[in-house]
């Protein structure tokens, strides 16, 4: 791609690389464009490595943890980066990276997961449970006097982008409400190779799964009650903060894998009769990897789920977020009626290529 009589130079920007659906779009978008650099308030090693070297950091990144705690400084930080030179710059953030200032004729074209959480639609979800385990309590303290100002950065720092994209419907409603930005829709890719193993196809299917980070709002505490109601075979895959309490609540019939590997967690998406996302999320990069390995999805009817549940095709929703109304879908639920290689045909639509090709006829489009 060229902008006029050179090749587009283009620099990319994300908050921080730590590991998850967003690091995979950057990992796509640096295979589209190998020579951007990366610019990210801090990196793992790990990393650093799969993106090739391209990985801009600042001091930042020798602050340690201490860096999760002050905003202000990765606003600090991100504003002062300098873009001279560069056709275009892709932001790639759910918080403050897409605050960058680029130069009039440079385009901003900003991938938001979605407006920053912990100032607008799970404000008071972080305030209950901040997730910094003994500093819970300086987090509230910060957040709850911050918070104001820090919402009318987020607001002015989300006009500066030339053109938005969306991970999902969800959060294309999200932007309109809290940023009053229109945006494309372009989902988030997956490795679908990782979920389609031959030698996994041949696993005997028994029983739910539930996987992914133990948070609050991810409400793995449905899938557990609902399951200890209905007497049905749960397994439970990961760790996180609400780990403890979620084995409390066990029955007899739940089995608590812990954190996984790659291996094991590929062998459990094909071996469950179905996959149980709960939560309300933005849009949610598990249940698709469930169904590349022909894996139907129980889902609660909101959220990013809504983009890619089909009911009777690719799975099954829940209307109300309680133990109760996910317990009378699994009763009802019946796996026969579901095909394993439709589900991961389907489930081709959010593959590495697919997302290549639909960000690069948004970037010829908008140019």
């Amino acid at each position: 791609m060229a902008r006029g009589k050179h090749p587009l130079r283009v620099a990319i920007v994300h908050d921080w690389l730590v590991g998850g659906g967003a690091e995979l779009v950057v990992e796509q978008l640096h295979k589209l464009y190998p020579d951007a650099p990366i610019y990210t308030s801090y990196t793992t090693k790990e990393w650093r490595q799969r993106l090739d070297g391209k990985v801009v950091t600042g001091w930042l990144q020798y602050l340690g943890f201490i860096r999760k705690f002050i905003p202000f400084l990765r606003i600090w930080w991100f504003t002062r980066l300098k873009f001279d030179g560069y056709d275009l710059v892709i932001s790639s953030s759910g918080a403050e990276a897409k605050g960058i200032r680029v130069p009039d004729k440079t385009m901003h074209i900003n991938y938001c997961h979605a407006p920053t959480h912990y100032y607008w639609s799970r404000y008071d979800e972080y305030m209950k449970q901040p997730g910094f385990g003994a500093f819970d309590w300086l987090a509230r303290i910060g957040l709850r006097l911050l918070v104001g100002p820090l919402r009318k950065w987020d607001y002015k720092a989300a006009q500066r982008p030339d053109h938005m994209i969306a991970n999902s419907q969800h959060i294309q409603s999200e932007i309109k409400k809290y940023y009053d930005r229109e945006s494309t829709v372009i989902h988030p890719p997956i490795y679908m190779e990782r979920f389609q193993k031959p030698q996994n196809q041949k696993l005997k299917r028994q029983g739910f799964l539930i996987h992914g980070r133990q948070t609050p709002y991810k409400r793995f505490d449905l899938a557990i009650e609902a399951c200890n109601q209905t007497e049905q075979l749960l397994t439970v895959s990961g760790d996180g903060p609400d780990h403890a309490r979620l084995r409390k609540l066990a029955g007899h019939d739940i089995t608590f894998l812990g954190k996984t590997s790659d291996t094991v967690a590929e062998q459990e998406f094909a071996s469950a009769e179905a996959l149980i996302f709960p939560g309300l999320d933005d849009f949610g990069i598990t249940p698709i990897e469930a169904m590349a390995s022909g894996t139907p999805v129980i889902a609660y009817k909101a959220g990013g789920a809504l983009d890619y549940i089909l009911p009777g095709k690719s799975g099954e929703f829940f209307d109300e977020p309680t133990a109760e109304s996910l317990a009378k879908v699994l009763k009802n639920f019946k796996p026969e009626r579901y095909s394993h290689s439709a589900i991961a045909v389907f489930a081709q639509r959010f593959s590495r290529e697919n997302f290549q090709k639909a960000v690069l006829r948004y970037i010829e489009g908008v140019l």
